[in-house]
């Protein structure tokens, strides 16, 4: 391999002249010396000529042979280094003369002003290596005594530059060649020939990644799997000879398989809470985002705006993050299409929540907008729209101002927040439906292994009261009706009762369980209607999805309604349930009709027909059903008149609902 050298001398012509020197200290560009020599030198200054050749007021030295040498430079025995020594062979030309103007010459001529036989002649001289694309000087200062200058001698003619080159051994033929899916490596070498074999990741920063070496002997062809070739996979061979040159060629930067291979092979990694790591075998010029993937299966959103795409290598990449979140993502795109997405959060945080990501948004003078991501963009809050985040928006932003979401970025722009949706989740109709019929499957299979119900009727038939909590006074009707059926043979299960595994459970699967057990022991579900149990009902029938109202966190009968619904529209319903509502509150045309196919009973009316409907299906009617009613009402009747004229208001008290009786009111 040539390497090419030249040597420039300041005395230049057929007389002795010199060539003033200007050294830019730091990071000069070259544009900024006039025409002429500008090189850098080691230390990055830059060394330029801007001015023009003006006669020298005694003799120069001028260069006249070059001769450079291949050398080893060892900082330790095994610590060596290839050189180049360079011989500089100068001359001294002219005579020494008393300049006309001494300002004429400038500081460069400084050195012909003293008398000739004490002065030095001194000298500088740039020895430039030219290397694509650029270019590397050196600058040499000589001094010679005047003792050894020649005085009377006329300057020759000589040449601007000296020029050398200097050849290093090298292999000549490296060549590569494709056979289907393999690569080959053809080595056309003499068989005599020894030389050196490496493959190398050429990386942009750093030094480069050994992957392969072997010494070889010989004509030699190299098999690579496809599999192998990545962009920056790079091949140096070397005969085995001392100073011998290193001959380096990148034979893929351009194949497709190689860049397919590249992706298949680059791998996100998390370092920190902020930043991650593209770690691939070779640099890959791309952008990355932060991205929202929620469950289901919907694509992954990309957070820009707020949030900006950066570009990135293979380095190190920082998101402004307070907190981390399992749906965060990271997308990395290269020449507009999706190469990699990863959550990398997720191995820490689990798996993917159910959470709405708010995006806030700052304007000038304080001005403040949120809209809440979703699949089909991002619904801004409030709204009327008919998206599960716009149903829900009222609950969201009291979550967001009771400090309930997860902040996960902020800046003087806007901020994200993660808000739980876990309390608000209502399953669709369809997925209720059939959730509904794998319990009746299951249940069918429970009563078929159910116990006797000789034993089951000698503890008493179940009875679940499912009712609606309008308010404080009727819950304390509900309760003394439930403590009443409680002195007959009857196991009554009903919420007032089990409000600690009621929150521990929560209402639907607190209600599943007891409803499940009450059936499969032979029991009965009591529906107790009110005006507030036919307003859910008949919003159910209409939307097919209860939505939050204004009920207690408690509320069984609201979570109840997406199980026995099914029961009642495929005809399970009789038999298995009764209804019932008092006599002042309201009429029983009111209870929409689809649960008047099972009886409903108007208390305290028609309590020895409600008592008998709660007795076993097959059990004989007993004389003492008329007692056990009066005894019932006895207990029931303080909490009606309470109820119904409560203490300090003249008679009737309370009105009724738009479903009252034509009694109402009335006070009888």
């Amino acid at each position: 391999m040539p390497v090419p050298w030249f040597l420039l001398s300041l005395a230049l012509g057929r007389s002795p002249v010199v060539l003033s020197l200007e050294r830019l200290v730091g990071p000069q560009d070259a544009t900024h010396c006039s025409p002429g020599l500008s090189c850098r030198l080691w230390d990055s200054d830059i060394l330029c000529l801007p001015g023009d050749i003006v006669p020298a007021p005694g003799p120069v030295l001028a260069p006249t042979h070059l001769q450079t040498e291949l050398v080893l430079r060892c900082q330790k025995e095994t610590d060596c280094d290839l050189c180049l020594r360079v011989a500089v062979h100068l001359a001294v030309h002219g005579h020494w003369e008393e300049p006309e103007d001494e300002e004429k010459f400038g500081g460069a001529a400084d050195s012909g002003v003293e008398e000739p036989r004490n002065a030095s002649l001194q000298a500088q001289v740039v020895l430039s290596f030219q290397a694509y694309p650029t270019a590397r000087c050196v600058l040499l200062e000589v001094q010679v005594p005047a003792a050894l200058v020649q005085f009377g001698q006329s300057v020759p003619r000589y040449e601007k530059e000296l020029n050398h080159t200097q050849q290093l051994p090298a292999l000549p033929w490296l060549n590569v060649s494709a056979d289907g899916d393999n690569v080959h490596l053809v080595l056309n070498v003499s068989e005599e020939q020894h030389f050196g074999l490496s493959l190398y990741w050429n990386q942009v920063q750093g030094p480069p990644k050994p992957r392969w070496h072997k010494n070889l002997t010989g004509p030699q062809i190299i098999t690579l799997n496809h599999t192998d070739l990545v962009p920056c996979l790079c091949i140096q061979v070397w005969p085995l000879e001392p100073d011998s040159v290193r001959t380096n060629i990148c034979p893929f930067r351009e194949d497709p398989r190689a860049h397919q291979n590249l992706w298949q092979a680059a791998r996100l990694q998390l370092l920190t809470l902020q930043s991650w790591l593209l770690d691939a075998p070779c640099s890959l010029p791309a952008e990355a985002a932060l991205c929202w993937r929620a469950p289901g299966g919907d694509p992954c959103q990309p957070l820009v705006p707020p949030l900006s795409w950066e570009n990135v290598t293979v380095d190190v990449l920082e998101f402004p993050l307070l907190k981390g979140h399992p749906n965060l993502c990271v997308q990395v795109n290269s020449s507009e299409k999706l190469q990699l997405q990863e959550c990398l959060w997720a191995d820490s945080l689990g798996p993917l929540k159910d959470d709405v990501l708010l995006l806030e948004t700052r304007g000038p003078q304080d001005n403040r907008s949120l809209c809440a991501l979703e699949p089909s963009g991002c619904t801004s809050l409030p709204s009327k729209a008919s998206t599960r985040a716009a149903r829900l928006g009222e609950y969201l932003l009291q979550d967001l101002q009771s400090g309930q979401c997860l902040q996960l970025w902020d800046d003087d722009l806007g901020a994200l927040w993660a808000c739980p949706m876990d309390k608000y989740i209502h399953k669709r109709w369809a997925l209720v439906w059939l959730a509904c019929l794998l319990f009746a499957a299951a249940l069918s299979l429970i009563l078929l292994l159910k116990k006797d119900h000789a034993k089951a009727a000698a503890r008493g038939r179940a009875a679940l009261l499912l009712y609606s909590a309008d308010d404080s006074g009727f819950e304390r009707l509900v309760g003394a009706l439930a403590s009443a059926l409680c002195q007959l043979p009857l196991r009554v299960a009903v919420d007032l009762w089990s409000r600690r595994e009621l929150s521990a459970q929560g209402p639907v699967a607190w209600f599943h369980a007891q409803r499940r057990q009450t059936l499969q022991e032979g029991g009965v579900v009591v529906l107790l209607f009110s005006p507030g149990a036919v307003a859910l009902c008949s919003e159910w029938l209409q939307d097919g999805v209860s939505g939050p109202g204004a009920h207690g966190p408690h509320d069984a009968f609201r979570a109840s309604l997406s199980c026995v619904l099914p029961d009642f529209l495929q005809g399970r319903a009789p038999g298995s349930y009764v209804g019932a509502c008092f006599d002042r509150l309201l009429h029983p045309d009111a209870v929409p009709a689809l649960f008047r196919t099972v009886p409903v009973f108007t208390l305290p009316s028609q309590l020895p027909d409600f008592l008998g409907a709660l007795q076993q299906p097959r059990a004989p009617r007993s004389g003492r059903l008329q007692e056990r009613a009066e005894q019932v009402s006895r207990a029931l009747q303080p909490a009606l008149d309470s109820y119904f004229h409560p203490p300090g208001t003249p008679a009737p008290g309370r009105g009724v609902g738009p479903g009252a009786g034509p009694g109402a009111g009335d006070g009888t």
